[in-house]
């Protein structure tokens, strides 16, 4: 584990590749799964606020789940997610013409019609991170999914580390000079480990 300005970061983060392929995969990690997206709280108020905007961005299916289950769910730990239609696609998506999962808040935002992306737990896949506010605890974690071995396929031909795939939403989350020694760290390690 890598510990940067209070986080700890597993070395899967720099070690491993990534890179996503939407054409093998076509978007299904906003379709598989138990639940939907992790929202942070501040999420949840931009969603409500905003819902009427997102609209034309998703499904009819879609629509109809957040009028019936609201902009979020709240899970049996009390954190929130995003709906689901019928326990699989997130309420959230639309498909573009080749069939791919596109994220409808996501399209909303580079319209300009919302102020916010699509939840950082997305944006952030598959770093996941673990978060405990009493001891101010902060982890961030690579995350191994069946349905992304294509993306580490191409990642791995690219040459393309988790982090670096990554680095747009980790400069949303926790800015420039956290990136940067991340970058930095991961810069040395692989000069190390190439030198052993």
């Amino acid at each position: 584990m890598l510990h940067i300005q209070g986080k700890l970061i597993s070395l899967d983060v720099i070690e491993e590749h990534f890179v996503c392929d939407l054409h093998a995969c076509k978007g299904a990690c906003c379709v598989e799964g138990d639940l939907g997206a992790p929202l942070e709280n501040h999420e949840v108020d931009l969603l409500r606020t905003h819902l009427d905007k997102i609209k034309p961005y998703i499904t009819q299916e879609g629509w109809a789940t957040l009028g019936i289950q609201g902009a979020a769910v709240q899970d049996e730990d009390d954190s929130y997610s995003t709906p689901l239609i019928d326990n699989a696609a997130c309420a959230y998506v639309n498909f573009d013409a080749d069939g791919i999962v596109k994220c409808g808040i996501e399209a909303a935002y580079k319209d300009g019609a919302i102020p916010f992306n699509k939840p950082i737990s997305c944006h952030l896949y598959p770093i996941r991170v673990e978060k405990n506010e009493v001891v101010n605890f902060e982890a961030l974690n690579y995350d191994r999914w069946h349905i992304c071995h294509a993306a580490c396929s191409l990642g791995q031909t690219l040459k393309v580390p988790v982090y670096k795939f990554l680095k747009e939403p980790l400069l949303r989350q926790y800015g420039q000079a956290f990136y940067d020694e991340l970058d930095a760290v991961a810069q040395d390690w692989n000069a190390q480990s190439k030198g052993q």
